[in-house]
């Protein structure tokens, strides 16, 4: 599929040249990158080409036919477990991206359900990490997915994922908390739990409203954990999130002490996502995070069909990178 890139000139970015925009911009290619695709028509201003000295002004159209733009390899395997003319329920491995952004847009599960499935409007009800893999629940129409996203946000889906975490996890665990953007770290999206209460059942939690929050961005969040089986060194373990927060279930553990096995972002070693970034993770790096990716399975969904109301069921096993690890891990006790 072909990929255009259009961006609208906010007035604080305005007045200045067209090159110096691009180069600040857009980091996909260096200075002599973007004068040689300016002077190929294929950076546009208002439909007209230009040359690189063009003094940009609020409103204009930035037009770029991005075809060229590097994507990094990724996992493109993927499974249908339902299809119907409202919804698909897809299985995605741990190593790819669900909607175009930044590098992604051929290589996501976007692109690949058009491609390869014929789903022509594809809409994520719950997107997941690049790195969790498996259910993502798919609207084909509009409709379906203001009733997805509805049932979501009134929590009456029931979500359950399947993680690897260092250390000996207890048998049952819920935690309840904030929450926040992590403003003292290197990378801006990262989250932080602040704990407020842990409890040995979710059911604990049932009926108690949130205290007041911290600030104005923190989100209230509420996980239960259950073991599953300890493996040496690291714990398979099942998550119950009854909220449905940005890198919830990640963050939870982390600031319980049971950070999951492989999360550059939230693992054991807060370096690991910058030295992934930037192509750096050394051996013992990868020896420390045991997997590629972060131990983090979408396991299971239960919720009603949109237009039926018949309960949709789906369970997955636990994915062979997962299992081998446990093995491995098992095996060294």
């Amino acid at each position: 599929m072909h990929r255009n890139i259009r961006f609208v000139i906010p007035q604080a970015r305005a007045g200045g040249p067209l090159l110096d925009f691009l180069i600040a911009r857009f980091t996909y290619h260096d200075e002599s990158g973007w004068r040689g695709r300016i002077a190929e028509g294929r950076i546009t201003v208002n439909g007209q080409a230009v040359l690189p000295g063009r003094v940009l002004a609020a409103g204009d159209e930035l037009a770029y036919a991005a075809d060229d733009i590097p994507e990094p390899p990724m996992d493109d395997r993927i499974a249908l477990a339902h299809l119907d003319e409202e919804l698909a329920i897809v299985n995605k491995s741990g190593n790819l991206t669900c909607h175009p952004g930044g590098r992604y847009f051929n290589h996501t599960l976007w692109a690949l359900l058009k491609t390869r499935h014929g789903i022509a409007d594809p809409t994520f009800v719950n997107r997941i990490d690049r790195e969790t893999s498996g259910l993502v629940v798919v609207a084909r129409t509009p409709a379906a997915a203001r009733n997805l996203r509805a049932q979501f946000a009134s929590r009456t889906v029931g979500k359950r994922y399947l993680a690897l975490v260092e250390g000996t996890f207890p048998a049952t665990q819920a935690a309840a908390g904030w929450i926040v953007v992590d403003y003292t770290g290197e990378v801006l999206k990262k989250r932080r739990f602040a704990l407020v209460q842990t409890a040995d059942d979710i059911d604990a939690f049932a009926g108690q409203p949130p205290p007041a929050p911290p600030d104005q961005e923190a989100a209230w969040a509420v996980t239960g954990f259950r073991l599953v089986q300890r493996c040496g060194p690291v714990s398979l373990i099942e998550s119950l999130p009854h909220t449905g927060r940005l890198h919830q279930i990640r963050a939870t553990l982390q600031a319980l002490g049971f950070p999951i096995v492989g999360d550059k972002l939230y693992g054991l070693d807060p370096g690991w996502f910058v030295r992934f970034c930037q192509d750096a993770l050394s051996p013992d790096d990868r020896q420390r995070m045991r997997m590629r990716r972060q131990a983090l399975h979408a396991a299971g969904l239960r919720f009603r069909h949109p237009s039926t109301g018949d309960t949709m069921a789906f369970d997955l096993p636990l994915p062979a990178d997962m299992q081998a690890v446990v093995e491995a891990c098992a095996g060294s006790t």
